[in-house]
Order: structure tokens, then sequence, then C-alpha cells
């Protein structure tokens, strides 16, 4: 995709002396011309006949020999940082696999991605890449009617038909994380949630995961983001009133605070406790986890996709030795410092979707006839496709099912205690 540029020259006016001097040169000759003998004019030859230009042939565009491709991203409002670093992360793919039979263009979803989705289709694009946000996804798939959608959302109940998710899921981060930790000997499992629907989907992989490895889920609890409330989570999750109870002694004053039992205390009911958001919120609960018995160290941490790549999440005190599953991060790292070199900034991690879904169309672009529509019967390849971040396949419910591995928060450094497959066995 080429931008054509105009560029604007500056207007130059002659200055007084060059006229001045032009002026005494014309006066020169015209002395010398009165003081020269008159001659016999030399009559010249007729010029030869001009041809007629012959009429201008327009100049094929670059995308005549190419399928044409639409990113559809936010390039102004809120989220236009983590837009712009998708699309330029696109374009780094283009130039890297250096294959001239796919053309991208870029659309703003910001004023309206249904708008923009139609316009993409208007322009022929035979392939959608993205929407960003969920809440645009039902827009784009009115307006793509039958174009294939890869969308960057991690909603897979938006998934089917022509609507492919690619977004990173909480429920196979979740899954991974709990599957090691049963590998380790873990057996009993508690889980903190948001409220909203992240929360929701993350509660039922939880409990799926769990029953699956033959876990034992003690508690499940949802919490608004409000501080009280979460300090009430943290006491509902770790049983304390009962626990009190059952130690003999009064534990909750009139006024909600803790007293001193008069008994020892029980042990939390669980080894490793889930808290399905930041890393940022998951510090905010140790307090209060410790107050009720659970203080850093004596129980493990899960946290999900959500903790991956955040800022500052190594040196969090009290997160030492938790876990938490994602995709891996070895050539995201690369990829980061080429874009910081190229663009002077770093990518958003949401960057690699760009990359990655080029790279999809890219390896598809040799089984894609010029005009035809895009096969999306090839996204159901069970060996799947390789990345940025790593290997992925399409479910048959059209939902990007990915080799993560286990990343374990310890001594200001996050570690891998787990790598993620290289390939899927089945």
């Amino acid at each position: 995709m080429r931008i054509l540029k105009r560029r604007s020259g500056d207007l130059q006016v002659p200055s007084a002396a060059p006229r001045a001097r032009t002026a005494l040169a014309i006066g020169l000759m015209l002395v010398i011309s009165a003081c020269t003998t008159a001659r016999k004019p030399v009559v010249a030859p007729p010029p030869p006949p001009i041809a007629a230009p012959e009429p201008a042939k327009p100049t094929p565009l670059p995308e005549a020999n190419q399928n044409r491709v639409a990113l559809l991203v936010p390039l102004t409002g809120a989220n236009a940082p983590v837009g712009q670093s998708i699309a330029n992360a696109a374009n780094m793919a283009l130039l890297d696999v250096g294959d001239k039979r796919v053309n991208l263009r870029i659309y703003d979803t910001a004023p309206g991605a249904g708008e923009a989705a139609g316009k993409a289709v208007a322009d022929g694009a035979a392939l959608i890449l993205g929407p960003l946000l969920a809440t645009d996804i039902r827009a784009v798939a009115a307006a793509a009617a039958n174009v294939p959608v890869l969308s960057f959302s991690n909603d897979s109940t938006l998934a089917g038909g022509n609507i492919y998710i690619l977004g990173f899921q909480p429920g196979q981060s979740i899954a991974r994380s709990v599957a090691y930790a049963r590998g380790r000997g873990i057996a009993n499992f508690a889980a903190l949630v948001p409220a909203g629907v992240y929360g929701q989907r993350a509660q039922t992989a939880f409990v799926r995961a769990v029953d699956a490895d033959g876990g034992r889920s003690t508690a499940v609890v949802s919490y608004p983001r409000d501080p009280a409330k979460m300090v009430a989570a943290a006491r509902a999750v770790t049983g304390f009133d009962s626990r009190s109870k059952a130690a003999g002694g009064a534990a909750i004053r009139a006024d909600g605070t803790v007293a001193q039992v008069t008994g020892a205390t029980s042990p939390v009911p669980f080894q490793a406790l889930l808290i399905a958001d930041s890393g940022s919120v998951a510090g905010q609960f140790l307090p209060a986890l410790a107050k009720f018995g659970a203080p850093p160290g004596t129980v493990v941490l899960i946290g999900t996709e959500l903790w991956n790549n955040e800022p500052g999440l190594a040196r969090a005190a009290g997160l030492k030795g938790a876990l938490f599953a994602a995709v891996p991060d070895e050539r995201f790292r690369k990829l980061a410092d080429r874009y910081r070199a190229k663009f002077g900034s770093s990518p958003s991690r949401l960057a690699s979707f760009g990359y990655d879904s080029v790279l999809l169309v890219n390896s598809l672009a040799g089984n894609w006839p010029l005009g035809a529509p895009f096969p999306k019967a090839a996204l159901s390849n069970r060996e799947g496709f390789a990345g940025i971040d790593g290997v992925f396949r399409f479910t048959p419910a059209n939902v990007a099912e990915r080799s993560l591995e286990v990343q374990q928060i310890s001594h200001g450094a996050i570690t891998t205690v787990a790598p993620a497959a290289r390939s899927f066995a089945n």
C-alpha cells in the first residue's frame, strides 16, 4: 500500500537586481543591432510535422493483482494507541513476508465500526481483520455480509458463522494453570472473580477446569471493585466466619472488625486461589487475605492472561510464587524491540494480533485465487498456525485455541515454569 504525498513548492519572486540587469542587456542588444549592417535574411526549412501524442495509459493500481484485506482498528479516540500498535505491527508483517499478493487497507473504527466495515466491503475487501472491541462485532458482522471477520476480541459468545475470535481466552489460561497446579499435588481450589461478564466466564472456566482435573472447588466469590466489598469477598472466600466459630471465639465485632478468637483457627480450606483480575487488583486483596488466614506464601495465587506483560508485576510485594498462563512472550519481546527501533515507542501487547493475522493471511495466500472469496475453510486446519504468540488454531466454534506457557513470579522476575507446546498433538 503506497501513500502518495503532495509536496508544495515555494513561490520565488525575482529581485529588483536581476530585472535591472535584464533591462541593461536588452538596451545593449538594441545598440549593437543598430550598428550592424543589414543582411539578407536566411530562410529556414519548415519544421517536420509534430506527431499527435498517444493517449496516456492509466497506471495500473498496485492492488490490481492483489486480494484486498481490511484491517479495522481504532485510530482515534481512547483506544487509538492500541489500534495504532496493531496497525503498525500488521505493516511490519507485510514488509517481513514480502508477499505482494495481499493489499492491506486500514480503517478507523472509532467513528463507527459498522460504517468502517461497510466502506471496506465497498472497497472490495474479501477479508476483515478486527475489530478490536466486542461491542463492535455485531455492527461489523452486519455490514460485512458474507465476508469473513477475524476479530481481536476475546468474547467467544460472538463466534460462529463468518465471525472468528482471535483474542486471548481467560478460560484457556485458567484451565492451563489449574492443570499445572494439579500436576504438582494441589487438590483444593478457590476463586475470587470480578462482577461482570469477564468474571462470569472466568467462574465457569474455573469450575470446569477444577472438575476436569479431579480437583475440589471450595468457594467461588464474586466482588465489585469497591475496597470494602473486596475485603468482604476475601473474608467469604477464606471461610473466616465459619472457621472462627468452629474455633470457639466471637471473631466478628458489631462494627464488622475482627476480634481475637480464643482458640486455634483452622487453616483456609484451599491450597490455591484464583484471582481472575489484573495483577494490581490481586495485590489489593493481599492485606485482607492475610487478615483472614491466607497470608502470602501460605497458598498459591493464580492469575489469568491479564497478568501477561503487566508493568511492575514481577516486583509486586506478596505475589512471589504466583502462577499465570499466557501466550509465550519470547518472540513478542523481539518484535517489541524492532517496533521501538522503528516507531520510537513501545507497542501494546495486543500488537501481536496485527502481526499474526497478517502471517495467517500470508500462509493461505497461495490457495487464494485472485478475485475469489477468502478460503475460510482453510481456517479449520487442525495443525493450526504459528505466529508471534506461538501456535494457535480455530476450534469448530471459531474460537482461537492457543498453546500457553505457565509463568511464575519469583525474585523480582517472571520465569517460565512450563513451556508452551510448539505444535498441537491432535
